[in-house]
């Protein structure tokens, strides 16, 4: 029960800072962002936004009580932060001048998160014919 809570409450918040995040991309940081910076942090915001329905749509349709199901929610949230917000950070860093090159190991390391959240999943369908 409580990793679906955990599901259903960042999912949500995943979900309305992905449109925070959006807006605030296309409209404010449009005129301090490249072409390319603002690609990218399109990308954080379409993957944030992928992963919070992902979330929602996981707490309502599994019990998430099995260590499997637990685990692959913990994959998917830390992936998403580590992913979008670190992408977030090094996009308006670099638009500011400042050298956030520190960050730029965490956005695979998110990647891989995401990764095995999807791999975790694939297996929860799986392992009953394998």
């Amino acid at each position: 029960m409580e990793t679906i809570l955990l599901a259903q409450a960042i999912g949500a918040l995943f979900g309305l800072l992905a449109v925070v995040f959006g807006a605030f991309g296309a409209h404010a940081l449009k005129k301090s962002l490249s072409i390319d910076q603002l690609k990218s942090f399109e990308t954080g915001v379409k993957y944030q936004m992928y992963h919070a329905i992902l979330l929602l749509v996981l707490s309502f349709n599994l019990n998430l009580d099995t260590s499997l199901e637990r685990n692959m929610v913990h994959c998917f949230i830390v992936g998403t932060f580590l992913f979008s917000f670190s992408i977030y950070a090094l996009v308006i860093g670099e638009s500011k001048g400042k050298n956030m090159r520190i960050l730029g190991p965490i956005t695979p390391i998110g990647g891989l998160f995401l990764v095995t959240g999807w791999a975790l999943l694939l297996y929860s369908f799986i392992r009953n014919f394998v």
